[in-house]
């Protein structure tokens, strides 16, 4: 089990350069926006613009802070006005976002489409995990096997299990078993 704090963390500009976004964990290990299977970030999001596009790769997107957006995916409205909900969408289709009510936060999986994908669900009280999964705490303090995180701190587990006590809402993403003995990152 492998502990990444918030504080660690450093502001990098969207692919797009349209916000900044802060990496959680990304498989494998060293891996780009152009080479990951998978990659766990927090967007912030402070103005109207287009999404970064992300050819072959779909995005599950969690708002975690602000009243949330009115998105056109692929020329389709999506109103996303509910925090915690996780919001599943084409990371390569034309994405256009509108505030609703100033900047939001948003929790964001992405992952290489046709390989083994992971599972996003957010949680509150207590939780048994079985597998390898990435747990952040999001609006309050979190324990994963007795480790305290506070907000968007997280533990990543590798094989075997785990004990989630989230105060608030915590997020579960329950990670695709590593393949040809390659390591889980946190960057």
């Amino acid at each position: 089990m492998r502990t990444l704090r918030a504080a660690e963390r450093r502001a990098v500009p969207w692919k797009n350069g349209g916000g900044v976004t802060r990496s959680v964990a990304a498989h494998p290990e060293g891996s780009g926006t152009a080479e990951f299977e998978w990659r766990v970030s927090l967007a912030d999001v402070g103005a109207d613009g287009p999404f970064s596009g992300f050819p072959g790769v779909d995005r599950i997107l969690t708002v975690v802070e602000g009243a949330g957006m009115d998105l056109t995916v692929n020329g389709q409205r999506r109103l996303v006005d509910e925090r915690f909900v996780p919001q599943h969408f084409p990371g390569d289709a034309p994405t256009d976002c509108r505030l609703l009510a100033g900047p939001v936060v948003n929790f964001n999986v992405m992952f290489r489409r046709g390989r083994p994908a992971p599972a996003v669900a957010v949680v509150r009280g207590g939780l048994t995990i079985t597998g390898p999964a990435l747990v952040v705490a999001l609006d309050a303090p979190a324990r994963v096997d007795g480790v305290r995180l506070g907000p968007y701190d997280a533990v990543l587990t590798e094989e075997g299990g785990a004990v989630v006590r989230a105060e608030g809402h915590a997020a579960v993403v329950t990670l695709p078993a590593r393949q040809s003995g390659q390591e889980m990152s946190g960057i």
